[in-house]
């Protein structure tokens, strides 16, 4: 993990970190969320409307350089028995036509990285239900809040 020195007069020495995305990839939706510098919280971007696989991957690998990440966190749907799901296999294909576009746009240092992501659609609803989000407003953002939950049980590690 590659960490910057950042001189501070008041705390002395700050480590940087670069950042780290995570993704809640749907059939229609990628729920976006990106690191604080210091790795320490995750914060929701973005619900991305899945258009194709290229275009999809391309805005991911845009937001890799907007946000200066070395880490991509993906929440791989798994059932509570701990065998693939249907979910699985696709996330499975978008993740490996993620790794092919990074090294081919001389990003092969991202890593691409699993995180159980069971449950987190329904954390994130019950976050969403107890903020006094509306249901029509928890619609738009709930891909969102799981991979802030994602990315913060990955950074929690």
């Amino acid at each position: 993990m590659e960490k910057i020195l950042i001189k501070d007069l008041l705390y002395g020495e700050i480590i940087m970190h670069k950042r780290k995305l995570a993704l809640d990839i749907g059939d229609k939706i990628i729920g976006i969320a990106v690191s604080d510098p210091l790795g320490i919280t995750a914060q929701g971007i973005l619900s991305l409307e899945r258009i194709g696989i290229k275009k999809d991957t391309d805005a991911i690998i845009n937001l890799i350089k907007e946000y200066d990440c070395d880490t991509v966190v993906i929440g791989l749907p798994i059932n509570l028995n701990g065998t693939d799901s249907v979910q699985t296999a696709k996330v499975r294909e978008f993740r490996e036509r993620l790794e092919n576009k990074l090294r081919s746009n001389a990003l092969a240092y991202v890593k691409c990285v699993w995180q159980d992501e069971r449950f987190t659609t329904k954390i994130a609803e019950q976050t969403l239900i107890s903020a006094d989000v509306r249901r029509e407003k928890r619609k738009e953002v709930i891909d969102k809040q799981a991979a802030v939950i994602i990315l913060q049980s990955y950074l929690d590690k």
